[in-house]
């Protein structure tokens, strides 16, 4: 049996991959794939077995998958392009006869107003029609998404959002990559969707309090209404349709839709997600 993990040329399947080996998983029980195969060698050095996978080319057959396999599929970035390459390899993972599939999903994705939603809902229905086994991993927020605000709140001591009062419940993706790791070396998770988000939800003036102390100067958080917020990114040079995608991730978190707490992923790394602080002190 093979631990099959794609993108691992992207920024959370290598550490997926890692967290695998953490966990005491055979490196030759491990096939690492990626569009980018000149990425996997780092992997590759370890022992991991890679292979190239293009989502927008998969082929009907390839040698490294096969009967028994446990498959992470993690989702693509293309927005828009999605469902059909999540399909073409959904279809490869059938064809293949694996044991079990598991998806890097969205919250609440059946079942939300959140913009980035809609592909990961169709995703899951299609893997729910394929029947295979499953786990879904609906991930919440990665720490890493305000790491861009960090370096603007250096130059300019500011924090801009249309959150107002809302909360984000992040995590840094090494925990979700464990929580992954989890659900793809132990038995039990047939049939589980996982809702993942950190342990602690902070505000976006706890967010500039915690730049402030890491960068020794004062932040503020200042609060735009949307419509604010879509012009001044699209004066930073954001398109029309990128700027009113940011401020609609903005009003959900307004709405309360990523701060939530369940403990699902902490349950399944073992151990407390790592505080907003800590994962901002990494950045400098």
């Amino acid at each position: 049996m093979s631990i099959v993990v794609t993108g691992a040329s992207g920024q959370l399947g290598p550490l997926v991959v890692e967290s695998l080996l953490e966990r005491g998983v055979d490196p030759a029980e491990i096939v690492a794939t990626g569009r980018a195969v000149e990425k996997l060698g780092a992997l590759a050095d370890r022992g991991v077995r890679t292979e190239r996978l293009d989502f927008d080319d998969v082929p009907d057959t390839v040698p490294w998958l096969g009967e028994g396999d446990v498959l992470l599929l993690v989702s693509g970035s293309e927005v828009g392009k999605r469902v059909p390459q999540h399909q073409a390899v959904v279809d490869l993972a059938v064809r293949s006869g694996v044991r079990r599939i598991a998806y890097t999903s969205a919250p609440a994705a059946d079942d939300t107003t959140l913009a980035i939603a809609p592909e990961h809902a169709a995703t899951e229905q299609l893997i729910r029609a394929s029947g295979l086994p499953f786990t879904f991993l609906r991930n919440g927020w990665y720490t890493e998404n305000y790491q861009q605000a960090f370096e603007q709140a250096r130059e300019t001591g500011v924090v801009t959002s249309s959150a107002g009062d809302g909360r984000v419940a992040s995590a840094p993706r090494a925990d979700f990559a464990a929580a992954a790791a989890a659900v793809l070396a132990t038995e039990g998770h047939e049939g589980a969707v996982y809702e993942l988000f950190g342990d602690v939800a902070w505000s976006f003036d706890e967010l500039a309090a915690a730049f402030a102390e890491v960068l020794g100067r004062d932040v503020t958080y200042q609060r735009l209404m949307p419509d604010e917020h879509r012009a001044l990114l699209v004066s930073f040079g954001l398109d029309e349709g990128t700027a009113g995608f940011v401020v609609a991730l903005d009003q959900a978190i307004a709405d309360g839709l990523l701060g939530l707490t369940p403990g699902d992923l902490s349950r399944l790394t073992g151990r407390p997600t790592e505080p907003l602080l800590e994962t901002v002190r990494s950045w400098v």
